[in-house]
């Protein structure tokens, strides 16, 4: 099968970029290139896209084809849940990307960013038959907000993307069996961490497994008070951590800005 999206059609931009555009295509160009600083990358695959402010039904999404270290501000791809990209560009997108993408923008309103990722560790806890467990601290954020979604292959189609979105529930995070995390947040920052949290969750886990059989893991009540605490009553995550970030990563490489 071919992994680019044909385009349903082009739409003429209305006009220049917004500054409030041109916010969220920097962020979201700075969660790529964050994304291939931990080594989270799949060559030119898995995929982030960010709502566009003011233009319901529009996503920005990485042009299909570069790696994340080349990903900017500037080439990020906007495109509709209709398939229609918007503006000029140059480049494709990732048709399987798309589809993912889209279901999840249009189904959940919450949904301003979507991480889609292949890390190694989360596939693996994805194959595990228990899922993650609440073995430590970071596993314990999703206690009771982890959802599951079971494989079907590569072909993703609208029906698999109603399932998916059943699947998902009311839940920002999700493992994808046998193929990957997912996570969701109202800014970028939030899934990112989300997923930074995810990660180090699965990793903790395959660690602790490698040479054991049977974890610690705390009493039921102490995993659903510490699920509790760490939710927060839902508060938006990443706030903090987000400028401590991008200060990181404007260090290193500003560029992504452009």
């Amino acid at each position: 099968m071919s992994f680019t999206h044909k385009p349903e059609g082009r739409i003429a931009a209305s006009g220049p970029v917004s500054a409030a555009e041109q916010a969220v295509r920097a962020d979201l160009a700075a969660a790529y290139r964050l994304i291939a600083l931990n080594g989270w990358d799949d060559l030119v695959y898995t995929h982030v896209s960010a709502a566009v402010p003011g233009e319901p039904g529009r996503f920005l999404i990485n042009p299909f084809g570069l790696s994340f270290d080349e990903v900017c501000a500037s080439n990020l791809v906007k495109i509709d849940i209709a398939g229609n990209v918007i503006g000029a560009s140059e480049h494709p997108v990732n048709a399987t990307g798309f589809a993912l993408h889209a279901a999840v923008h249009d189904a959940r309103a919450d949904a301003m960013c979507v991480m889609h990722l292949h890390v190694p560790d989360a596939i693996s806890v994805s194959a595990q038959p228990q899922g993650l467990l609440p073995a430590s601290q970071h596993a314990m954020r999703f206690h009771g907000h982890l959802a599951y979604h079971g494989y079907e292959g590569l072909a993703f189609s609208p029906a698999e993307g109603k399932r998916l979105v059943a699947s998902l529930g009311s839940h920002r995070a999700m493992l994808l069996r046998n193929h990957g995390p997912l996570t969701l947040g109202r800014t970028i920052a939030e899934a990112y961490v989300l997923m930074d949290m995810l990660v180090k969750a699965c990793g903790i886990q395959l660690r602790a497994l490698a040479g054991e059989t049977r974890l610690v893991v705390p009493s039921a009540e102490v995993v659903a008070r510490t699920a509790e605490q760490l939710h927060d009553g839902d508060a938006v995550e990443g706030a903090l951590e987000w400028p401590a970030l991008l200060r990181r990563l404007d260090r290193i490489d500003s560029s992504y800005r452009a």
